[in-house]
């Protein structure tokens, strides 16, 4: 079966996100977890697919342009996840939304629908976000590994990493210093 492997940028007191919905101390969204070489799919939920299209379409229409959202030039891990994104399939988890402008993109409507695309045959899939659709797969038991950039920061009013319904344990895979402070956590579950 593919593992289903999230990854996400949080704070020291693990904060996904400030009071302003955003997380405004990431300085590049091209950070992939080093899952490219073992991921064919991308999962997304609803709120968060909004603006990944957005951003990442901006990308590959118009890569000598300044970002929406960072007002600057992409670098070269964005241009390089723009075009693998533009390859590969995305999908989804969506009770609402009715169409996708993103090519090769698919709507599913439930948990069941994820854990039958984990039953494919395929390399993984990585859960690109957000928070609830992480905290949905987590409760249904099918988040296989968590990859997370940890920066040194306290955001305090936010949006938590976590609000799950019940006690998971985990086991720590690897641990890597990364630039400015940051530091790479793998988490596989139990």
């Amino acid at each position: 079966m593919r593992k289903l492997i999230a990854g996400m940028q949080s704070s020291i007191d693990a904060k996904i996100a400030g009071a302003e919905g955003f997380a405004d101390w990431v300085e590049t969204w091209s950070d992939n977890y080093n899952v490219m070489p073992q991921i064919d799919a991308c999962l997304l939920g609803a709120k968060m697919y909004v603006g990944y299209e957005q951003y990442w379409s901006a990308i590959q229409n118009e890569p000598g342009k300044p970002l929406p959202m960072t007002n600057r030039l992409p670098t070269r891990a964005e241009l390089e996840w723009a075009r693998f994104a533009k390859e590969t399939p995305h999908y989804v988890l969506s009770s609402s939304l009715k169409s996708a402008l993103w090519p090769n993109t698919t709507i599913i409507r439930s948990i069941r629908d994820v854990a039958a695309l984990k039953a494919r045959s395929g390399k993984d899939i990585y859960l690109v976000g957000g928070g609830g659709t992480l905290e949905s797969l987590i409760d249904a038991g099918l988040v296989d590994e968590l990859r997370l950039h940890i920066h040194p920061l306290i955001v305090g009013a936010g949006q938590a990493l976590f609000s799950t319904k019940q006690r998971r344990g985990l086991v720590l895979r690897s641990v890597q210093e990364l630039k400015a402070g940051r530091v790479g956590l793998v988490y596989g579950f139990n």
